[in-house]
């Protein structure tokens, strides 16, 4: 009955400050990481794997996004020139590492994208072999490390703020309810370990098979287990579980007033999401709003159209890429620079990678109330707060 997400597994800011402001301090590796160097005097070939030629719908309209996305972060560099080349890779592993191969052939140094986690980790291997680093449009933290980082936003940086926030609120006593399949677990895991984190318990999980059925099998246990938690944390999507779960929890008693719900997912989108009863109160996280309401902006009045939902993956990949060539540095593309610890400001707020692959996000708390989003916790502006 529900929607099931997603495929694969491993094997503006106007010119506004321009891309002068996308290193949020001075980039200075203290060592070389794996990756090759660069002559920052010439143009930085850069290759964009995108998953034009797909028979799944949506893929057209996706590549195209993540293209025109980069082209508008590089038209915002400043001193900085890339090279900008594209291959298309069909969303097929076997395409991808052609492409991989093919970039790095011709003189990449460094990989965005592909999307798609089997063609990310594909493409990555591929790479791998000349010392060329990726950066995917994947969230899928299983296909991170050695050469390939994800750009995509995890449940784990997520559910770190997320408890983090809560825990200073005063809600460090958890109960979480997760659906059974593949994205419910992985939400489900990245809770307790960033509970395990920030110092807050999991005092129960509760799951639940993702139809109608096994939604209302799982209400009394709910209920039973947030009897003295200060928190229901819900995996739930909106395409999901959350309407019902929202709808029959307070009927059963589980009261937001009571028992804080708390989203691992957007319970702003769809935009009709705002209208249900059961999610006023609840707390979910953002990318800050105002970054992003500005790169829609900006690619609206460019190309007259909106940005797909990440297609300003492509924008922060190009935005740390500038970033990095523009402080002159040979080692600029390495792991070790990628991996700056002050990290970059993209689309959605400020983003860096981390050793392991995977990704932080500065993220903003949200609230739903009188079925209008409110932030009552802002996104940080650097990497010194908020749960990092």
């Amino acid at each position: 009955m529900f929607a099931v997400f997603k495929r694969a597994r491993k094997a503006t800011l106007s010119a506004v400050a321009a891309i002068s402001t996308f290193a949020l301090a001075a980039c200075d590796p203290i060592a070389i990481g794996g990756g090759p160097t660069i002559n920052t005097s010439k143009p930085v070939p850069v290759a964009l794997l995108v998953p034009r030629g797909s028979a799944q719908s949506g893929d057209s309209v996706l590549a195209q996004s993540l293209e025109n996305a980069a082209r508008l972060a590089i038209a915002d560099l400043q001193g900085v020139q890339i090279d900008l080349r594209i291959y298309d890779t069909a969303g097929d592993p076997t395409r991808a590492a052609a492409a991989a191969t093919e970039a790095v052939k011709g003189g990449a140094r460094i990989i965005l994208g592909p999307v798609y986690a089997e063609a990310a980790n594909a493409a990555g291997i591929a790479a791998a072999q000349k010392g060329v680093n990726v950066l995917a449009f994947s969230n899928t933290t299983s296909i991170a490390g050695g050469n390939v980082f994800i750009l995509g936003p995890t449940f784990d940086n997520t559910a770190r703020r997320l408890t983090s926030y809560a825990k200073a609120q005063g809600k460090g006593r958890i109960v979480i309810a997760g659906g059974s399949n593949a994205a419910g677990l992985a939400g489900q895991a990245a809770i307790r370990n960033a509970a395990a984190g920030s110092g807050s318990s999991i005092t129960d999980s509760i799951g639940y098979e993702l139809s109608q059925q096994g939604v209302i099998n799982a209400i009394p246990q709910i209920r039973a287990a947030t009897s003295g938690a200060d928190a229901l944390f819900l995996t739930a999507t909106t395409a999901g579980a959350l309407p019902l779960l929202t709808q029959l929890l307070p009927e059963a008693g589980v009261k937001p007033e009571d028992v804080q719900y708390i989203g691992l997912t957007r319970w702003d989108v769809p935009a009709q999401t705002l209208a249900l009863p059961g999610v006023q109160g609840g707390w979910f996280a953002m990318p800050d709003p105002g970054q992003a309401q500005r790169f829609r902006d900006r690619y609206q009045s460019t190309y007259g159209s909106t940005p797909h939902a990440i297609g300003g993956l492509a924008y922060d990949g190009i935005a740390a890429i500038g970033a990095l060539v523009g402080a002159g540095k040979a080692d600029a593309l390495t792991a070790a620079a990628l991996t700056q610890g002050a990290g970059f400001q993209g689309t959605g707020g400020i983003f860096r990678l981390r050793p392991d692959g995977t990704n932080d996000r500065g993220l903003a708390i949200a609230t739903i109330q009188e079925q209008k989003v409110v932030v009552i916790d802002p996104a940080p502006s650097s990497f010194s707060g908020a749960g990092f």
